[in-house]
């Protein structure tokens, strides 16, 4: 991991720097203000400081490119949301300003905080990063006091130290197999701790460490993109029982109540009269049209008569990944789109479904389409491993995370710091 500081006169403008030199797929750790030093200093203005974080393979990949400019990454901001619930819809628009803040070391001071706009991700501020770490550390050194009596007396100062560390690695470690993340990407992770434990790091260093690996292992999460001169077309597919449909009403209603978007919904879900009726009701209540799509040769007709839209989500039919016809017809309607049109795919799955089966579902759907990832019902699990198993194991970049039954606020982006404190143990 390669972590280096930017400085600018804004901080749009050290971000720009940090990407131009480490490439778009950069993590921004932190930001601070610089105030001047100096007898001068009162005619100086304040500079912002970056802190920016790449692995080591991504930093190869911008030196090989160094001539391409850095894609501005847009910084979504985020959703909650659970699957097939009953939603209350907002009658009149309501502009809830966020806060905005960004990743940060634990090290570091509290960085400048101001408002967020919706299209860019919640991450949280400096403060509430070493809240979040200090809880930890106090809930994790708690559960390896027991071992630490147990140390003998004679032991120095720096065995000392060093013993402390590998028994937390070895907490840590549990945690996240209890956690059920998978043992190989466990495994990964402890190599990692063992080299820095060895060297007598101490807790807070150790606990830093592993914090910000595990954040650079989820990476930016990726929501839905806008153009300018035509509307995007994101098609949500899954197997049955996730709630696309539901989490479809809850995109929509948060594009158009919150951001002001023009959507229109398209749906092929033909196989049950339900699912077609319920995404009716969410249409009349939210006022947006409604297209029912028959087979993959009536998609670009569809797409072409709602093109004064900025968004069109396409809620597809629900199928087991056994279920190799559906999963065809699925593949022939997105495939059948016409290029012109830009297209994002979303798979929509259930934190609560087991390892196994969301690796077979993966294999099935990668098949139809290059996707990003959805996980709905959240707030059904304690056990949160998958949700990394799964972006790993598929490579799939994360975008959306559902929450509870609210409209639109139980929809978020995917919120990484959340969730790696809740793989460490955290609440």
């Amino acid at each position: 991991m390669t972590i280096t500081k930017f400085q600018g006169r804004t901080e749009s403008e050290a971000i720009e720097k940090a990407k131009k030199e480490m490439g778009p797929d950069v993590v921004i750790m932190s930001v601070k203000t610089v105030k001047p030093k100096g007898v001068f200093r009162a005619f100086k203005g304040i500079a912002y400081e970056v802190t920016a974080a790449l692995e080591e393979n991504e930093l190869d990949k911008v030196h090989a490119s160094a001539q391409k400019e850095a894609v501005q990454m847009k910084k979504p901001e985020s959703i909650n949301l659970t699957a097939d619930e009953n939603i209350r819809i907002p009658v009149t628009q309501t502009n809830v300003p966020e806060e905005k803040a960004v990743p940060v070391q634990v090290q570091q001071q509290q960085a400048e905080q101001e408002p967020q706009e919706f299209s860019k991700p919640p991450q949280p501020s400096q403060s509430a990063i070493e809240e979040r770490l200090d809880s930890l550390q106090s809930l994790l050194e708690d559960r390896i006091s027991a071992e630490k009596k147990n140390q003998e007396d004679g032991m120095d100062g720096a065995n000392g130290q060093a013993q402390e560390g590998f028994s937390f690695v070895k907490m840590l470690y549990q945690t996240l197999l209890d956690n059920e993340v998978d043992e190989k990407y466990a495994n990964q992770i402890l190599d990692e701790l063992e080299k820095i434990s060895s060297k007598g790091n101490n807790i807070d260093y150790i606990l830093s460490h592993i914090y910000q690996k595990l954040v650079l292992k989820f990476g930016q999460p990726k929501p839905i993109e806008f153009q300018n001169a035509k509307p995007t077309v994101a098609f949500f597919i899954g197997p049955t029982g996730v709630g696309k449909t539901t989490t479809i009403a809850k995109v929509a209603s948060r594009y158009k109540v919150d951001e002001g978007k023009k959507v229109a919904f398209l749906t092929a879900d033909t196989y049950r009269i339900a699912a077609t009726e319920q995404l009716r009701t969410y249409a009349n209540i939210l006022d947006m049209p409604l297209t029912i799509v028959y087979s993959s040769e009536e998609i670009n007709d569809a797409v072409n008569e709602l093109s004064e839209y900025d968004l069109i989500l396409v809620d597809t039919a629900g199928f087991s990944h056994k279920n190799a016809v559906q999963c065809e017809d699925v593949k022939k309607l997105i495939g059948g789109l016409s290029a012109d049109h830009k297209t994002e795919v979303y798979l929509v799955l259930s934190a609560t479904t087991k390892y196994r089966d969301l690796q077979d579902m993966s294999n099935i759907y990668q098949t139809i389409a290059d996707y990003k990832l959805i996980f709905t019902k959240l707030d059904e699990t304690s056990c949160y491993g998958n949700l990394l198993n799964i972006h790993l194991y598929s490579g799939a970049d994360l975008s959306y995370a559902t929450y509870g039954q609210n409209v639109p606020d139980d929809i978020e982006v995917f919120d990484t710091q959340k969730i790696v404190k809740k793989l460490l143990g955290g609440d």
